[in-house]
């Protein structure tokens, strides 16, 4: 019995020291989790209250770094322009700004010009970057993608310099003519000669302003609040119709076809001048006795069907180099040739405005001494589906074609007509 008891209260007072050992270890274990480690201080230092929420509304980059350099905290912009990389702060001159405002309190602001992330031209990409110490450990780097701003002041200051330029050609020109008639007031063929060229110089300096008026209402007016359906047929009569004289003059046949009864949305107004534009300096950039195209047809394309419309000349072509400048305003691939056309140099500007106001845009395929064909694309009007059939080539012969009022589209004039969808080349204009 005595045994027994013994064995028994050992036994008790053994349980009861294990149960404490191990409410111990528990009670330490808790501890040991809720103190902060080296990792966690490193890794989630404490933002001041508030600026987590301030920085997430800001338009600008923002990157905010501790002590050690690290980034605690960076916006997705900042990381979108390449700021961040790896945790750390991958531009060296805001790095080092960072360093000199933590060790002098001081607010510093500089603007650089990064390397452009993921394109291989070497496009700088102009930022103005403004540092600011956020607390007694943190410094806040705040970052302005300036590239847009200065890309549009360069514009502006560019159009500004061409405008200044192009009114100075044609009112200086009618100043000295003007004045070589007055000298020449008892010369009565002297001064119908004169007064010719002023006409000549007065009706290009009238295409100019009109142009410059019609270039800036596409930029500040929205097609779209007036928008309506427009039969891609009656655009393509209107063109040729308002081309038919300067093409008449130099014998060169229009030639209009590909899929009829299409129909895009948009302005009539606009659309008219773009599509417009295209056909006359098809028109001006033509030698005599050649053939200028004009074809429509439907498209797939991701965001919904669009009507492709394609001008073709068998004209002088356009070299690799101007096809990068082609549509600026003012810029001209023959200058000489222009002044002799009446060129403002405003045309295809305008048409590259239609065309990115309604939704869609302007390509060129030329190669010089064969040829250009510009391609208008533009969203369809979604009514305009239901009856889509082919219809041949009509040719339009300059000066004696004829339009069917009710139809609204021309007529064909002549039993030489070539059927045709697209006009991918000028190659196909024999």
């Amino acid at each position: 019995m005595d045994v027994n008891a013994a064995v028994a209260a050992v036994a008790a007072i053994a349980g009861v020291l294990t149960g404490v050992i191990a409410m111990l270890a528990f009670r330490w274990s808790e501890r040991e989790q809720k103190r902060p480690t080296r990792t966690s201080l490193h890794t989630d230092p404490v933002l001041p209250p508030g600026v987590d929420t301030v920085l997430s509304v800001l338009r600008s980059s923002a990157v905010v770094l501790d002590e050690a350099d690290g980034v605690v905290k960076a916006s997705s912009a900042a990381y979108a322009l390449g700021l961040v990389r790896g945790g750390k702060l991958a531009v060296e001159p805001m790095l080092q700004m960072a360093r000199d405002t933590r060790r002098d309190g001081e607010i510093r602001q500089v603007e650089l010009d990064l390397p452009r992330r993921g394109t291989g031209r070497g496009e700088a990409l102009a930022v103005s970057a403004r540092v600011a110490p956020l607390g007694s450990r943190l410094v806040l780097l705040l970052v302005e993608d300036l590239t847009e701003a200065r890309r549009i002041e360069a514009v502006r200051r560019d159009f500004v310099a061409n405008v200044s330029h192009e009114l100075k050609t044609p009112v200086g020109a009618l100043s000295l003519l003007s004045e070589a008639v007055m000298d020449a007031s008892d010369d009565p063929e002297a001064v119908e000669r004169f007064a010719g060229r002023m006409q000549i110089e007065a009706t290009r300096l009238t295409s100019l302003v009109q142009e410059l008026i019609d270039l800036s209402r596409v930029q500040n007016d929205d097609p779209l609040e007036d928008a309506e359906p427009v039969r891609v047929d009656e655009l393509v009569a209107e063109a040729v119709d308002r081309c038919r004289h300067q093409a008449g003059t130099k014998q060169i046949t229009m030639a209009a076809g590909g899929t009829a009864d299409l129909h895009v949305w948009g302005n009539r107004g606009q659309l008219a001048a773009a599509l417009g534009n295209l056909v006359e300096n098809a028109v001006n950039y033509s030698p005599a006795r050649t053939r200028v195209g004009i074809a429509a047809r439907r498209v797939n394309a991701p965001g919904g069907e669009h009507i492709e419309i394609a001008v073709t000349d068998q004209g002088i072509g356009i070299s690799d180099k101007d096809k990068e400048r082609i549509f600026e305003r003012f810029y001209r691939v023959d200058p000489a040739r222009s002044r002799a056309t009446g060129g403002t140099g405003l045309g295809l500007a305008i048409v590259k405005h239609v065309a990115a106001s309604h939704g869609g845009e302007v390509t060129v395929w030329s190669a010089e001494g064969q040829g250009s064909t510009f391609t208008l694309r533009l969203p369809e009007a979604g009514a305009a589906r239901d009856r889509a059939h082919q219809q041949p080539a009509r040719e339009i012969r300059a000066g004696g074609a004829g339009l069917d009022e009710e139809a609204g589209r021309s007529t064909p004039t002549s039993t030489d007509s070539t059927a045709y969808e697209t006009l991918p080349a000028p190659e196909v204009l024999p």
